[in-house]
């Protein structure tokens, strides 16, 4: 088994891979985000083993094996067009989304988009929140009236690791503190 430390390193670009570019590995991604654990480890040189730590210690548990354990996903953050069966799900009164400052201005003014992603994504609570949002920089958190935006009628899906996903948040929707 490699070191604790490279298989950090190999989990981040398995997440490019599998949300961003599996074409940098010539890996075959099907219309759901599957691709073949056989060939995702010939292609990084990795062991199941290796594998199955990667997925099992990830914090934020990015990536999903299908029942037979011959496939692997990413659950959410694609940029690249795929399809990973998102039921739609009724949301909490209120979900978060933690940004950097310097994006505020703009999302105050324009609303929160998913921009290159596949959907904007809402943490359940100001903790998740705030390890994503202070990633970007000095740290701003919105918190979200998702229980309006669901009468409204906007749509909200649940990933396999607890991301609350839609397609955008309107200003009117920001919730002031």
């Amino acid at each position: 088994m490699k070191t604790e430390k490279e298989l950090k390193r190999i989990g981040k670009y398995i997440t490019l891979l599998l949300r961003h570019k599996p074409e940098k590995e010539h890996l075959d991604i099907d219309k759901n985000g599957w691709v073949s654990v056989k060939d995702l480890l010939s292609k990084l040189n990795i062991s199941m083993i290796d594998l199955d730590f990667i997925v099992d210690t990830d914090n934020k548990q990015r990536f999903s094996y299908s029942a037979s354990k011959n496939k692997i996903r990413a659950n959410q953050g694609h940029s690249i067009d795929v399809d990973v069966q998102l039921k739609e799900t009724i949301p909490p009164d209120i979900l978060f989304h933690g940004t950097a400052w310097k994006s505020v201005e703009s999302i105050f003014k324009n609303g929160i988009e998913k921009r290159s992603r596949l959907y904007v994504h809402l943490s359940k609570d100001i903790k998740t929140a705030t390890s994503v949002g202070k990633r970007h920089g000095d740290l701003y958190i919105f918190n979200i009236d998702t229980k309006q935006m669901h009468e409204d009628g906007i749509k909200f899906y649940l990933s396999e690791n607890d991301v609350w996903l839609t397609d955008y948040i309107h200003p009117k929707y920001f919730i002031q503190k």
